[in-house]
């Protein structure tokens, strides 16, 4: 977001997930490489992260470090495998983005109020970006949530206009799709999502078992 530099928490998570994949491909596909090296760093980053990107007041990650404001993008937290679904933090955050940052079931990226308006230079009453409703989606399988996953997936799927396209946001109070369209980064979660349900009904309820193969996929063990 704009603004002053800040260490986000998504970038660190992401930081962390470039170097997870490194280790794996030497580990699982022989591929060469500082190893040693990358199994520190990524050590360092998770340590990192869990210690100044958590918010014990929130009981939930933040936006970045310092600040108890929260951003949906710490869906990933868990879809990437970051921390399991189950791990009490990534319950909490989940918990705290559902309190205040779902609007009539669907999801803002970050609260786009009047404090956020000198940082992000955006007016209050920033629709919903849908890209995170379909990661809350997700999160909901790998929690053993399956009924409120797909009540939250078919509510996405209704959004679609008459040639099944969507937007990259949802305008709840006026009731229509907004911002960039078609949006490839919604359809693609679209159908990750997808993928993640069927999954869950396959695998059993509450196995976490999602595939990081795809974007956004989190481990199968």
């Amino acid at each position: 977001m704009r603004g002053p530099r800040r260490h986000f928490v998504h970038s660190k998570v992401m930081a962390w997930v470039a170097f997870d994949r490194a280790v794996r491909s030497v580990e699982e596909y022989e591929r060469e490489g500082p190893v040693d090296r990358w199994r520190q760093l990524r050590d360092e980053i998770h340590g990192d992260v869990c210690r100044e990107g958590f918010s014990e007041k929130l009981g939930a990650f933040t936006q970045s470090y310092g600040m108890d404001r929260l951003d949906a993008s710490l869906l990933m937290v868990p879809l990437v495998g970051f921390l399991p679904a189950d791990d009490e933090r990534v319950v909490g955050t989940v918990a705290a983005i559902e309190r205040e940052l779902v609007e009539d079931g669907l999801v803002a990226r970050y609260r786009a109020d009047e404090e956020n308006t000198g940082v992000d230079g955006l007016p209050p009453g920033e629709a919903t970006f849908l890209p995170c409703s379909f990661w809350l989606a997700q999160v909901y399988v790998m929690q053993g949530r399956m009924d409120e996953a797909e009540t939250l997936f078919e509510r996405l799927l209704g959004l679609r206009n008459d040639l099944g396209l969507l937007s990259e946001g949802y305008d709840v109070e006026a009731g229509r799709l907004v911002g960039n369209f078609p949006q490839a980064f919604t359809h693609l979660t679209l159908v990750d999502a997808a993928l993640t349900l069927d999954e869950g009904w396959c695998r059993g309820a509450g196995t976490g078992a999602v595939d990081e193969t795809r974007p956004g996929g989190a481990r199968v063990d």
